[in-house]
């Protein structure tokens, strides 16, 4: 009997959930300013890939000018942001790193950053079809930054956050945090790159991980939130429910030893 409760005393030791395994962005206890290095991949303008989708906006002086060279009336499409409608009404960049522009045609967009971008079609609008007098400018920008999110994460699915820069600390405080039993010191990024697919994980229980280039999302990444130990073996995630948990065992062995006469 008393194995027994030793071992029912280890398991509660073991299983419960610490607060060392649920409190991000830890600094070991130093100075509360902890200085921290801005990652490298934040200074770096994104390039664009293969299914981003650009948001792409023509003004001038006369709007009767650019209007034949967008695929909506940008007065209304401007209200909408859903995901549909930026499916439908942004400019997709296809299998071989093109967009499709209105008269312009084919413009490939491929490991260019916005700013070139942007660049490109004001100077092939401006020497092949209009004036300079006409006052054109071009605005280009990601239709929104798209990630996936799965595991042990409350609410699982692919968002949109439209913003420019987006940390993996946004991703999931938009998606309802991390779940209790979800491992926080191992999120598994994966990133697709031009050579295919990199996987990363980060501990976001510790402070350094802001100096991750993998902090700062890019468009469709993927992130998995693994589960705790604690989930499979089932004994509870806090201190009470384990608790609960020995004392419904040791119970449920005391009668078994009692009706066999075993006690």
């Amino acid at each position: 009997m008393r194995k027994i409760i030793f071992f029912l005393v280890l398991l509660f030791i073991t299983s419960c959930i610490s607060n060392k395994e649920l409190v991000y962005l830890q600094n070991d206890g130093k100075s509360q300013n902890l200085p921290i290095e801005v990652a490298e991949s934040f200074s770096k303008p994104y390039r664009v890939q293969i299914n981003d989708i650009l948001n792409i906006s023509l003004k001038a002086t006369n709007p009767e000018l650019v209007e034949m060279y967008t695929t909506t009336n940008q007065a209304s499409s401007a209200q909408q942001t859903s995901m549909q409608n930026l499916y439908f009404n942004g400019f997709t960049v296809n299998d071989h790193g093109n967009i499709r522009i209105p008269v312009l045609g084919e413009l490939n967009v491929l490991g260019y950053t916005i700013e070139e971008i942007q660049q490109t079609i004001e100077k092939k609008l401006l020497d092949e079809y209009l004036h300079k007098d006409s006052r054109l400018f071009v605005s280009v920008k990601l239709a929104g930054l798209r990630y996936t999110i799965n595991g042990e994460i409350s609410t699982p699915g692919t968002n949109i956050l439209f913003q420019d820069k987006v940390t993996i600390m946004e991703a999931i405080a938009n998606s309802g945090d991390i779940t209790v039993t979800g491992d926080r010191k191992n999120v598994q990024i994966i990133r697709k790159v031009p050579q295919g697919y990199e996987t990363h994980y980060l501990d976001l229980t510790n402070a350094k991980a802001m100096q991750s280039p993998y902090f700062y999302l890019q468009p469709n990444d993927y992130i998995y939130i693994k589960p705790l130990p604690q989930k499979s073996w089932g004994t509870g995630t806090t201190g009470i429910q384990t608790i609960g948990t020995i004392i419904t065992a040791i119970s449920l062995i005391t009668t078994t030893l009692l009706l066999t006469g075993n006690l």
